[in-house]
């Protein structure tokens, strides 16, 4: 007879084999954490995206545009989409994200050419300056914060925090 805590384990293996099966595949995608000795309690889990959102979405049933502007998951949908085309374009040397348990989070942060680039992924029409976005800037010690929106404008937000629409992303960290 097999425990509970055995078949959690063997559970939890088999999942991570999945995953990672999926990841070699090119379905879904794990961002690392990025992790540095601070006082704050970081999350280390990776954090897992479905690359393709054509298939996340036929995964979650979403057959229309007004279906996905709806639905609970449009967030982290578009989140999922911007961060592939930023990866896709910029090739990082390094790609992570960071959050901690006291709910500060960025979406992604850049090694590229030896600065620090983070990244912001908002729909919304007019983002603001958040406390997760100040304390990025101050713990990570960001060369520049970008935030990628679904409009049409860019424009400043504070010293070395741009918002910039996601058709200009092609362009980012050049």
């Amino acid at each position: 007879m097999i425990d509970r805590a055995q078949l959690t384990l063997r559970i939890r293996r088999a999942l991570r084999r999945y995953l990672d099966l999926l990841t070699q595949l090119l379905v879904v995608r794990q961002l690392q954490p990025w992790h540095e000795n601070l006082a704050k309690r970081q999350v280390k889990s990776p954090k897992v995206y479905v690359r393709d959102s054509g298939l996340l979405h036929a995964l979650l049933g979403i057959r229309s545009e007004r279906e996905l502007l709806t639905h609970p998951k449009s967030g982290a949908s578009w989140e999922g989409y911007v961060l592939e085309e930023i990866l896709k374009t910029t090739e990082p040397d390094g790609a992570y994200f960071r959050a901690t348990h006291q709910g500060a989070e960025l979406d992604l942060l850049l090694m590229r050419k030896g600065r620090r680039v983070g990244i912001e992924v908002k729909r919304a029409d007019a983002p603001t300056l958040t406390p997760s976005m100040r304390i990025a800037l101050a713990d990570l010690k960001l060369d520049e914060l970008n935030v990628i929106y679904p409009g049409t404008r860019p424009y400043e937000l504070a010293p070395r925090v741009k918002v910039m629409p996601v058709s200009e992303v092609p362009g980012l960290g050049a």
